[in-house]
C-alpha cells in the first residue's frame, strides 16, 4: 500500500477514455464490493457474487462510455488510482433509462435486482430537492493509494464537472455505506433523507452548485 503523501503536481484528473474501463471497472468492484445495496442486489449470499458484480460494473461503465456521460480518472503518470462516474441532468435515469442496459442487467443481476436498481434510481429522482441536477453513480479509489486525499481531489474534479453546466443545481448521491458518509459531509454533502431499496437504507446527499464556489 501506498501511504506516501500525495503531490497535487504530479496527479492530473482526466477523462477517461475506452481504453481505460477495464482498470476503472477493477477499481470500482473492489470499492463496492462490500457495499450493503450491491450485496443485496446481487445475492452476496449465493454463489458466483464477485462475478455477477464485476459484470454489472463492467456493464454500467460500457453504458457510461457510450452514452457519453463523463467519467473521470485520477492519474499519477500511467496509474488510474480513482475514478467517479456521473450521470449528467440530461442522462434519462430513472424507469426511462436505456433498454439495451435494463436488458443486460436482467441477465446478469436477474429480475429482481434488475428492478431494485430501477427503483433505486426512481426513489432518488423522487427525492433529489432539484430538476436540473447531476448524479454520482460510481466514486472509488485503488485500495493500494486510499488515505492519501484522492478521494478530496476527485470530488474537486467532480465539481468541475458539475460546474461545465451552468444550469446544473447541484449533484446527488445515495450513500449505502456508513463509513462514506462522513466523506461525503466534509465535502459539504448535506443530508436530505434516508431512502430504503429493499431490505437496505441509504442516505440521500444533494452538494448544492452555489457552494461549491
Amino acid at each position: 500500500m501506498n501511504t506516501a503523501p500525495l503531490n497535487p503536481d504530479e496527479v492530473k484528473a482526466i477523462y477517461l477514455s475506452e481504453e481505460d474501463l477495464v482498470v476503472a471497472s477493477s477499481i470500482l468492484y473492489q470499492a463496492y464490493h462490500d457495499d450493503p445495496l450491491f450485496m443485496e442486489i446481487f445475492k452476496a449470499e449465493e454463489e458466483e457474487y464477485e462475478s455477477r458484480l464485476r459484470s454489472a460494473i463492467r456493464e454500467e461503465l460500457h453504458t457510461f462510455w457510450q452514452a457519453k456521460q463523463p467519467m473521470v480518472g485520477l492519474f499519477e503518470g500511467q496509474r488510474l488510482l480513482a475514478v467517479a462516474c456521473v450521470l449528467r441532468p440530461d442522462a434519462g435515469f430513472g424507469p426511462g433509462r436505456f433498454w439495451h442496459w435494463r436488458l443486460k442487467m436482467l441477465l446478469t443481476a436477474g429480475l429482481f435486482g434488475t428492478r431494485q436498481m430501477v427503483e433505486k434510481e426512481q426513489k432518488v429522482k423522487d427525492n433529489v430537492p432539484a430538476n436540473r441536477y447531476h448524479l454520482l453513480s460510481f466514486i472509488g479509489v485503488h485500495p493500494d493509494h486510499q488515505h492519501r486525499g484522492l478521494g478530496h481531489v476527485l470530488m474537486g474534479a467532480v465539481d468541475a464537472v458539475v460546474n461545465e453546466d451552468p444550469l446544473s443545481e447541484g449533484v446527488a448521491v445515495l450513500v449505502t455505506l456508513p463509513k462514506c458518509l462522513s466523506f461525503f459531509e466534509h465535502g459539504e454533502y448535506h443530508h436530505i433523507t434516508e431512502l430504503q431499496v429493499g431490505r437496505i437504507k441509504g442516505q440521500l446527499m444533494f452538494h448544492d452548485a452555489t457552494e461549491k464556489a
